[in-house]
């Protein structure tokens, strides 16, 4: 299939999530692929995100399982944590993960360089002191962390996400500056871990673009866990002392033994050589792609968060298998629909959200019904814990079309996914309506609103 001028058909730049997807589709179609990854296989998703992220939170998450399990029955005694054995575990776990992605890349017989790929032209790239031609060239080297500004004092004394996985100890009081949702992670897993957490964010309410309410009903809940949540407020400067860090905000100090940078999230194009390709990127600093994911350049691409779209794990792998089965298997299938995407949010109580929010609904200029339920799940009436559950739905009241579904409450994620599918088909109010409920659960709820 290569070209007799070129050393391989595709070169993907990334192994994450959305390059070796589309590397090996794009292998099993036929066509000689080839892969660069400077860091390990699988991207920011297996090794600093998604994956070791969800492992830290069921780790949190068994605290509250300990604790609730005394008021059913069971002796439990007062839980202790080793943070070593935790990370000593997720590190095999994620280890095992590099090799089955190894592994992939090997039976469809896609050839893996070591080291940063940089364009010299629009078809060349160089790995180390080895340059390499492709007919195709596909960017998928995502993101990583923002760190604080110069304009904070001493900003380089606060961490970001990817150390956080390893961490040698965690201090008795953590400082988490951001309120997206990889700051709430972490206040869930660090707080649920039995360590004082603050979180200080510059907006009104965690969770800016979710549903207002399920981003109250959060802070509510986070309050009641302990959590300092200081919104409106901003840190000015971080001074090393021998407890660790003091830190000036706008609106008083604090005393803290670590501080986790939750920013936000850049491109990753520094070192990539996309000048010496022609290939244009946004003021944002992504790489700017059309419909199809083609650059300004036609033999270019770029999928995953890198083109800024929407830097879910899932929406990555899509993309990239699209596009190689459009390049190399000659199937034709619309591009991934990313008008109802379903996100989780793995806080305490974790959020499940689908579609649009009530804000949005009404900016979009619907008339919208809000159907809601509140509620104390069946588990915490015995276990007596104070967490409730909000559920809600955005329903256009012209169509009876469900345009939004959120969430926040234990489980909700997992509920989600199978009402995702419904709202996808454009489900209306009167099916889930008509739809049996599951009782006792929590998902039930979601049929039985009236």
């Amino acid at each position: 299939m290569t070209s007799h001028s070129y050393d391989y058909d595709l070169f993907v730049i990334g192994a994450g999530s959305g390059g070796v997807r589309a590397a090996r589709i794009a292998a099993s179609h036929g066509a000689k692929v080839a892969i660069a990854e400077e860091a390990k296989l699988g991207g920011t998703c297996v090794n600093v995100g998604c994956v070791p992220k969800k492992l830290f939170a069921y780790a949190s998450d068994f605290h509250a399982h300990i604790e609730d399990a005394k008021n059913y029955g069971w002796d439990a005694q007062s839980a202790q944590h080793d943070w070593s054995t935790l990370i000593k575990n997720k590190n095999n776990e994620i280890n095992r993960l590099n090799g089955i992605y190894n592994s992939l890349l090997e039976k469809f017989g896609v050839k893996l360089f070591n080291g940063r790929a940089s364009f010299i032209d629009d078809h060349t790239v160089q790995i180390n002191n080895q340059k390499v031609s492709a007919e195709r060239i596909l960017i998928a080297v995502g993101g990583r962390p923002r760190p604080l500004p110069s304009s904070i004092k001493g900003g380089e004394h606060a961490i970001i996400s990817d150390d956080a996985f390893y961490l040698d100890d965690l201090p008795d009081h953590i400082t988490i500056y951001g309120g997206g949702y990889i700051a709430v992670e972490f206040a869930h897993i660090f707080s649920g871990l039995g360590r004082s957490v603050s979180l200080i964010y510059r907006g009104e309410l965690v969770l800016r673009g979710f549903d207002t309410e399920i981003s109250k009903h959060l802070m509510d809940e986070m309050t009641k866990q302990g959590v300092d949540i200081r919104c409106e407020t901003e840190i000015t400067s971080i001074t090393p002392n021998d407890n660790g860090y003091k830190l000036e905000l706008t609106n008083g100090e604090l005393e803290t033994g670590l501080v986790l940078a939750a920013i936000g999230r850049d491109s990753y194009t520094k070192g990539l050589g996309l000048e010496n390709a022609g290939v244009h990127t946004n003021k944002a600093g992504y790489v700017d792609v059309d419909q199809n994911f083609a650059t300004n350049i036609p033999n270019i691409y770029a999928v995953g968060d890198i083109n800024g779209q929407a830097a879910l794990t899932p929406v990555a792998i899509a993309e990239g298998h699209w596009l190689a089965d459009t390049l190399y298997g000659n199937i034709d299938r619309p591009a991934p629909d990313k008008s109802n995407i379903p996100t989780a949010v793995f806080s305490r109580p974790p959020i499940g959200t689908v579609g649009l929010s009530e804000e949005d609904a009404r900016k979009q200029g619907f008339d919208i019904k809000i159907y809601k339920s509140t509620f104390r799940p069946m588990k915490n009436t015995i276990s007596g814990r104070d967490e409730k559950t909000l559920m809600k739905l955005i329903v256009d009241t012209k169509t009876d079309k469900i345009l939004g579904l959120h969430m926040i409450g234990e489980d909700t994620p997992e509920i989600l996914q199978g009402f995702a599918v419904a709202i996808q088909m454009g489900a209306k109010k009167a099916d889930f309506d008509r739809t049996i409920a599951i009782h006792p659960t929590a998902a039930e709820e979601l049929v039985t609103m009236r």
